[in-house]
């Protein structure tokens, strides 16, 4: 129904404009494919649609008819008009215009969707898909200025001359019909591929399966045959040597030289340079040795040593062969540069009209090129008895380039059926000779239906990289689909293109279950690519240390040709940044939802923060798994997302709501992993319909400490889970879990235990207050059981932080839940305080902890010691032996390098008799103030050592 509202006359100055861009490569929350991202501001435009825009739409189709296509909402051709005359928002136009931009640049695009921005009146999010993100972001810019000048014009701006701009620009950034040949059949049969440069290095594949072409090169092409095919006077005595016909050769560096060579070998001949290309310099039917000494500079001119192949003149066709794997491919014969009389125009006209075929283009931007007018065309023509305004009668054929090379305006016929069996057996042998898997053999020859040997053809030229385009796109006859070939080459029917993908999301859990999983299939002889918050890791080498939570890193191990199974820890920055930087994963985990992050990125919710990492569920195909926390009912909501099979798994006990529902789900064959307890402990089982699959016991994985740290049982229950999926035999996913351990080596940062003057120190990385939840109860039940050992009380001291990015009332709670597990409270500061003052972040932690202990919490002493470094010697000085340290910290490696020196430092004695650590008639204030003093020089000098803070990758 048209939109009922008056009809004003119109906006005084149109103010539509981009606010921000984004490019998602990969799944991302607005869509299942990459996209471009552009939030846009309508302005006074956001009061009128575009029914209320008289002669809008009528202008907007001339310009772009090709609109009325796009069904749009509608779900049928022209529905997109329908929107446009009943009125709809000029941001919705921008994205469509977009769409259309690039369908006309080649790229036939149809997704996308405007969302208006709910927190800001007049905001939209535009979303449409690419293929080339720098012809996508063109086009966006483009369709914003073009709709600003429909709605009021734009002084200088002309739509058509922007337009040819555009189109111009695209041609140079799309791939040439090569490499486009062997693109579009690698994406018809699913296998992956990634631009590696902004010119035709490509790859096709991922990881260890991962194989690599620069146009027709591919990475079987043999260096060495490049440099043969390169060397026609070696080609040329290599092919003859092998009784293959090729004409007589000699190589000069003179004219003199040429010249004499001519006259020994015989009249005609041609010259050319020794190491060309594309024809350039070819120089063809000389008579005479005055035509070899003008011939001679020409040649040399493009040759890239000054060497000049002379050789018999053989009279015939040009075919081009095309060999792949040592089969013949296809054949094209080659036409030189040519037009046809007509009794009406001159031989430029004729020209004129030739070059405007809209097949035709500049170099190889299009299927065909524009024949170039020269001198040495001019020359041709004249030899023919024209002049370059004579025109020639009707069917007569003017030639403009002697060479059939399409790069120099030729055209081609297909020929692939035609050949005789001879001809094709000669050109593979030639192939194979030389030693390429992709040759283009050049046949001069009077007609390939008849063999060589018997009609004096000759093997003029083997080509390493040969173009395809005259056999994709011939100007006469059937295209040739050589892409295949091509692939078959590099992929093999049934041979693997993709690395299996797990990506690991959740708010807590993401580092450790990623480890686990990664030490697993480790254990079963994998090369596993690792991302994470602390770098990137191949086959358990750190080769980059990096925030690498990111799709950058993900795309980093991808393009590594060791990894054979990657496991990617996934955060909601990254998401939201750029999406997944896959198309998509074969497993992905979530581990749980909780309030971190919030208030960033507009992610306000736990609702919109489920709804960002669900999208590696979403990732997930058909025959994928998802491996979900049944106990998160965020989490759990997300089986409604995905394509695969769910896997749950779960930490609750027999009969409880949650694992009810568990249950049920296994009675109908669905899979789960779940813990059973009984009278000797806990026992992870995996549940696969009904049959039921003991792993392990709890207590005795070396990560759960005696099963205390219930958080590593639920990482251990998700780690089980998603190893089943990915194939895992139950030994090795048991023996993985009985291997992995919290040291620094395998686990950097997560729980690591160290023993440091008699007193228990564990380092972690817990950040936001659901992690000091379970770092409470983990505290809790540790101690417990430490306790029944010992005869004195142990008294417990955390050191904690938070990170200045998080909301006032996160970083106050996670003061608040410390201060109810610990006796001791040692408050610090990042390194990097994300825009707050000094001393802030920590005030609002000492702030949440002082609520807790007024309402009767645990802690009874805070002491706030900024410098990390301080903080980690004030915590231990307040240890006692068998007392237990919590380091909750930023930068573990420069808190384990501290660690280690005091534990150095105490085995020599270095420290006095005075007052001991742990004294408890010691005054706390005044073992901060000595601490703040002491180690202020020390401390200054290590924050010069700490690393700033990661990239993000």
């Amino acid at each position: 129904m048209p939109i009922d509202r008056p009809v004003p006359t119109g906006p005084a100055a149109p103010d539509l404009q981009i606010v921000s861009t984004r490019v998602y490569r990969g799944p991302n929350v607005w869509s299942y494919d990459k996209a471009v991202h552009l939030v846009v501001d309508l302005g006074v435009l956001e009061g009128y649609p575009s029914d209320t825009l008289p002669g809008f739409t009528d202008a907007l189709l001339q310009l772009l008819p090709g609109l009325d296509g796009h069904t749009c909402s509608r779900g049928h051709r022209g529905g997109f008009i329908e929107r446009l005359r009943e009125g709809t928002w000029l941001g919705h136009v921008a994205e469509h215009v977009a769409l259309q931009l690039q369908q006309q640049a080649g790229h036939d695009l149809r997704r996308g969707k405007t969302r208006a921005d709910r927190s800001v009146p007049g905001r939209y999010n535009v979303i449409y898909g690419y293929l080339d993100e720098r012809v996508a972001l063109a086009a966006g810019r483009l369709a914003v200025r073009l709709v600003n000048h429909l709605v009021r014009a734009e002084p200088g701006f002309d739509f058509a001359l922007e337009f040819d701009a555009f189109l111009a620009s695209s041609a140079r950034m799309a791939f040439g019909p090569s490499t486009a040949a062997i693109i579009e059949e690698a994406t018809s049969r699913d296998i992956p591929w990634t631009r590696l440069n902004q010119a035709s290095l490509v790859q096709l594949g991922q990881g260890v399966h991962a194989q690599r072409i620069r146009a027709t090169m591919t990475s079987r092409t043999s260096a060495l045959a490049v440099d043969i095919a390169g060397d026609k006077s070696l080609t040329t005595t290599l092919l003859g040597s092998a009784g293959l016909p090729v004409p007589k050769a000699e190589s000069v560096r003179s004219a003199e030289a040429a010249a004499e060579a001519a006259t020994s070998i015989g009249f005609p001949v041609v010259v050319k340079p020794l190491d060309g290309n594309h024809g350039r310099g070819v120089c063809l039917d000389l008579r005479s040795e005055a035509d070899v000494l003008a011939a001679f500079p020409i040649a040399q001119g493009q040759s890239k040593r000054g060497v000049v192949q002379v050789e018999s003149h053989i009279t015939g066709k040009d075919y081009r062969c095309l060999i792949i794997g040592g089969r013949m491919a296809a054949i094209a014969e080659r036409v030189p540069a040519h037009v046809i009389g007509d009794g009406e125009h001159t031989v430029g006209e004729l020209v004129e009209i030739t070059n405007a075929d809209p097949r035709r283009g500049v170099g190889h931007e299009k299927v065909l090129t524009r024949i170039a007018v020269d001198d040495a065309a001019r020359e041709l023509v004249k030899s023919q008895g024209y002049e370059w305004d004579s025109i020639p009668p009707a069917e007569q054929m003017v030639k403009l380039a002697l060479t059939g090379n399409m790069s120099t305006g030729g055209i081609s016929v297909d020929r692939t059926f035609d050949a005789h069996p001879d001809n094709i057996e000669i050109a593979e042998e030639a192939a194979q000779l030389i030693g390429l898997d992709v040759a283009g053999i050049d046949f001069i020859c009077p007609d390939i239906t008849a063999p060589v040997r018997e009609t004096g053809g000759a093997i003029c030229e083997v080509n390493a990289a040969p173009g395809f385009r005259m056999h994709t796109h011939p100007t006469v006859g059937e295209p040739q689909f050589i892409g295949k070939p091509v692939v078959d080459l590099l992929f093999p029917p049934g041979a693997p293109s993709r690395v299996p993908i797990v990506a690991v999301t959740g708010t807590n859990g993401k580092t450790t279950t990623s480890r686990m999983l990664a030490h697993i299939m480790k254990g079963l002889g994998h090369k596993v690519g690792m991302t994470s918050t602390d770098g990137i890791v191949i086959d358990e080498r750190l080769v980059i240390r990096a925030d690498a939570s990111g799709p950058r890193s993900a795309r980093m191990v991808l393009s590594n040709p060791r990894v054979d199974f990657a496991v990617f820890e996934v955060a909601r920055g990254g998401i939201l940044r750029e999406g997944l930087g896959y198309d998509r994963n074969d497993i992905a985990v979530v581990t749980n939802i909780a309030a971190d992050h919030l208030g960033m990125r507009g992610i306000d919710t736990l609702e919109q923060l489920a709804t960002v990492k669900s999208v590696v569920v979403e990732a997930v195909p058909r025959d994928g798994f998802a491996v979900l926390n049944a106990d998160d009912p965020h989490v759990r909501a997300m089986r409604r997302k995905c394509s695969g099979t769910i896997v749950w798994f779960s930490m609750e006990p027999p009969g409880s709501e949650i694992r009810e529902f568990v249950e049920e789900r296994c009675r109908r064959g669905a899979r789960a992993v779940v813990l059973e307890p009984s009278d000797r402990g806990e026992m992870i089982v995996l549940r696969q319909g009904r049959r039921r699959m003991p792993l392990a016991w709890t207590h005795l994985l070396p990560s759960t400490f005696g099963g205390t740290a219930r958080m590593n049982v639920a990482n251990a229950l998700a780690a089980a889970g998603a190893a089943f999926a990915a194939g895992a035999p139950l030994h090795d996913i048991r023996q993985g879990l009985r291997t992995y351990t919290t040291s620094y080596y395998l686990s950097p940062g997560r729980l690591n235990r160290l023993e440091v003057n008699s007193a228990e120190v564990f380092v972690d990385y817990c950040h936001n207050p659901p992690g000091m939840e379970r770092l409470g109860e983990f505290v809790e039940g540790y101690v417990e059981q430490r306790q029944k050992s010992l005869d004195h009380r142990i008294s417990r001291i955390g050191m904690i932080g938070a990170a200045g990015d998080r909301r006032d009332e996160d970083i106050e709670a996670l003061g608040h839940i410390a201060a109810e597990h610990f006796d001791v409270m040692v408050v610090r500061e990042d390194a990097n305080l994300r825009r707050r003052a000094p001393g802030e972040a920590a005030a609002l932690v000492v702030r949440g902890a002082q609520r807790a202990m007024d309402a009767g919490a645990r802690c009874r002493q805070i002491a706030t010691v900024v410098d990390e470094i301080a903080a980690v010697r004030h915590s231990v000085h307040l240890a006692n032996p068998g007392d237990l340290v919590m380091l909750c910290v930023d930068q573990h490696a420069a808190v384990l390098a501290e660690l280690e020196d005091f534990t150095h430092e105490a085995a020599a004695g270095s420290r006095t008799d005075g007052d001991q650590p742990g004294d408890p008639d010691l005054d706390p204030q005044q073992l901060v103030d000595e601490a703040q003093t002491s180690y202020a020089q020390e401390a200054a000098a290590r924050r010069e050592a700490i690393e700033p803070p990661l990239p993000t990758l």
